[in-house]
């Protein structure tokens, strides 16, 4: 029987499905049984750390069923969605594996999210649950949750952590230890969900305005988790750091907080990169991995020049991915933190390149890498879609064995991104090298990459129109050390108006958007430079934004 979830998606053909499981890349295990054979070979070992709370396997399996049992008695079944906008924290462990488990499928929003993104996602995956903090610094999740509860119909159990409210259920009592391990354990085993079908919702950077969702098979998942784990070289002695938001593909799976799980490491979770933090933390837990972008791994390399600081002996590999490391900066990782770099450069609807932790420095610092898997197919096309040769720059495609083919609930979008044949277009452009490793060289697509969040132009201009003195509006990438690109607005307004970055900003907020999407320079111009074809010219707003960043001698910041 087609599950609910299932009828929203895109499968892989039946013979190619086949294929993958006579090569042994689909193994038919869903994602919450990998976990109890770490807890069952190391039941003492720590898994889990989060401040001063550390989990054994043992602890952890525990934990994890009796969730999953709880999630069940409040009514939620398989098939069921969940938001969970959680930030880096044992609890955020937990209830994902708890999903698993219970076959329902969790929909990974960011603690970055507000109401205009969470309003249009909870909608869209049709959520009966919605996890979050009771708040981070001065916001009020829990609020934001309740008003998403009272305009949603299918939204009826908020769980949050910390202080619930009356009405709400507080996230920790459902992540309690169980009592009947052994029962709680053969009941979920009765009724694992099957390996095809679902697993997570992960969200796409999307360029055509709020994200689609990307759904991940525990088949598909588990490939792209042993594969990454393989090229990363996870042991059980591997002790990770996560500290980016690891409802991201790249912390959760590249092998990420899953992968050192499914090992048998310790994951080390922290809920910011701040660099005296991170490095105490790597000291303290003797860390070997952790994963970084590059705004991250530049603030790491110039504390570490800053400070000598002795504590970084045990870290042995930092994976860098999100956007393009610049080779200047790739080249001081080793030197500087004396940890092998890989660089990492993928996607969340599959594909993931990375160096080899053996490949020589030069491929190390001036690559991203290539295909992680043997049954990855990539191609380089030209606008045309003819395939290029090594070398010439063009737009990437790819498909595989933990590529989907197709986003959840979205033919438009599918019909662009996705050809008849299940080539998936990333929008990427790339070259690739003789020697099979790719360059990423930037983007064919209208997207602002921060620091690794992505932005779509055409979300944010269609909220600008709102403004009635705004007449045309164009968002673009502006460079900037730091992050890679920072949003630029150019505006015209109509004739004696007045429109500033303040208001637009205003208005963003007002909207309920997350404040990495709201701009951070504003040019207001009589007139937008258009293309032949009378579109908007956004390479010549990029060339003059770089222009008046040049000539003012400032960063983009």
């Amino acid at each position: 029987m087609t599950s609910h979830t299932s009828a929203g998606t895109v499968a892989w053909p039946d013979d190619l499905a086949a294929g993958f499981r006579r090569k042994g890349y689909w193994e038919d295990r869903p994602l919450g049984s990998l976990l109890l054979d770490a807890a069952d070979r190391l039941p003492e070992k720590t898994a889990v750390v989060d401040g001063d709370v550390r989990l054994s396997y043992a602890g952890l399996a525990n934990r994890v069923d009796a969730a999953a049992g709880r999630l069940l008695q409040l009514g939620l079944k398989a098939d069921d969605r969940i938001m969970v906008q959680l930030p880096n924290g044992w609890q955020f462990t937990v209830l994902t594996l708890a999903c698993f488990r219970a076959g329902i499928i969790p929909v990974m929003a960011l603690p970055a999210h507000r109401r205009y993104e969470l309003s249009f996602l909870t909608e869209l995956s049709e959520a009966r649950a919605i996890a979050v903090p009771d708040a981070i610094k001065d916001f009020d999740h829990q609020a934001l949750a309740e008003e998403l509860a009272a305009a949603v119909p299918t939204l009826d159990v908020i769980l949050v952590s910390g202080a619930a409210n009356t009405g709400n259920t507080r996230l920790e009592d459902i992540l309690a230890p169980g009592t009947e391990v052994a029962a709680a354990r053969a009941r979920l085993d009765a009724a694992a969900p099957s390996a095809d079908s679902p697993a997570l919702f992960l969200l796409s950077g999307g360029t055509t305005g709020l994200p689609k969702l990307i759904t991940r098979t525990h088949n598909d998942y588990a490939y792209n988790i042993r594969e990454t784990s393989r090229v990363t070289a996870v042991t059980e002695d591997t002790v990770y750091l996560g500290t980016l938001p690891a409802s991201h593909n790249f912390p959760l799976a590249c092998p990420g907080i899953l992968g050192i799980l499914y090992a048998g490491g310790r994951v080390v979770m922290l809920p910011s990169p701040e660099p005296r933090k991170a490095f105490a933390t790597i000291e303290a837990e003797q860390v070997t991995l952790s994963t970084a972008v590059p705004a991250v791994a530049q603030r790491w390399i110039e504390h570490q020049q800053e400070t000598g600081s002795g504590q970084l002996a045990s870290l042995q590999v930092l994976q860098v991915g999100g956007s393009r490391l610049p080779d200047e900066i790739a080249r001081k990782v080793k030197p500087v933190l004396g940890a092998t770099l890989q660089q990492v450069f993928g996607m969340a609807e599959g594909l993931i390149n990375s160096t080899r932790l053996d490949d020589p420095e030069e491929v190390i610092c001036t690559t991203q890498g290539r295909p992680v898997s043997e049954a990855d197919e990539v191609r380089i096309v030209d606008e045309a879609g003819m395939d290029l040769p090594d070398g010439v720059p063009g737009s990437i495609l790819t498909r595989g064995p933990y590529t989907p083919r197709g986003y959840y609930r979205a033919p438009e979008a599918n019909t662009r991104a996705f050809t008849p044949d299940g080539w998936y277009a990333s929008g990427d452009i790339v070259e690739r090298r003789p020697d099979g490793n790719l360059i990423v060289q930037g983007r064919d697509k209208d997207m602002i990459n921060r620091g690794g969040e992505k932005i779509s132009a055409e979300e944010i201009e269609s909220l600008v129109y709102r403004i009635e003195d705004v007449t045309m509006a164009a968002a673009v990438s502006m460079p900037d050390p730091t992050l890679g690109e920072r949003l630029c607005l150019y505006i015209t307004v109509k004739p004696g108006s007045e429109v500033t970055l303040q208001i637009i900003q205003q208005l963003l907020r007002e909207t309920g958007v997350a404040a990495f999407k709201i701009p951070e320079r504003l040019v207001v111009v009589d007139e937008l430079p258009v293309t032949k074809v009378g579109k908007i010219n956004k390479k010549d707003l990029r060339a003059d934004i770089a222009r008046r960043l040049a000539g003012a001698g400032v960063n983009a910041g």
